[in-house]
């Protein structure tokens, strides 16, 4: 059942079709999928003194894919009568990766993080009865997170087991072979 409140000039406000908590939650959440680490990671990995091509172009895919997320999730704000508060972007911790060892890890801890806050913003909204928003968390999210989860750990496993980042060889193969081959399955 929607519930019309009163507006300023005595008609009824638009009703919205979020609850309280979850339309908060859908703001909050915006920014943790939309953070540019991946992004800096790109750049980051394309400068002349690193110059890891493979690396690079794979930060700047998940950076796009991350972008996509938030878009797809201000949509359906918009749709349901809600309203996007977006948050300050904080830089990320590292402005020097170091390695892509160092640079994967941090962004599987990152796709752990995000995991978890659409674990939990679907557990709001099962709480809150909204068979909608836990259809569309299943259905556009849940899924991809773990395939990115298993793609990123995998990548920290091989990089360890080549030697990385003592071996400043094992990053460049890895970027080559590994990296560069995904652009050949895609």
């Amino acid at each position: 059942m929607l519930r019309l409140e009163k507006g300023s000039l005595g008609r009824p406000s638009r009703p919205s079709c979020l609850s309280v908590d979850c339309h908060s939650y859908l703001s909050l959440g915006i920014p943790n999928i939309t953070h540019s680490v991946f992004s800096f990671q790109s750049y980051y990995f394309d400068r002349d003194d690193v110059a890891l091509k493979n690396f690079a172009k794979y930060f700047l895919h998940q950076s796009h894919e991350e972008r996509e997320h938030a878009e797809k999730l201000m949509k359906l704000q918009n749709q349901r009568g809600g309203r996007i508060f977006l948050q300050d972007i904080k830089k990320p911790d590292y402005d020097d990766w170091e390695s892509g060892l160092n640079a994967m890890e941090c962004a599987l801890h990152l796709e752990k993080n995000v995991n978890q806050s659409l674990l939990e913003l679907h557990k709001l909204a099962t709480d809150k009865n909204d068979p909608h928003l836990c259809d569309f968390i299943e259905t556009h999210y849940l899924n991809e997170q773990v395939k990115a989860i298993k793609e990123l750990g995998d990548h920290v496993t091989n990089l360890r087991k080549m030697g990385a980042p003592e071996s400043g060889l094992a990053e460049y193969l890895f970027d080559k072979h590994t990296l560069g081959d995904s652009d050949n399955e895609s």
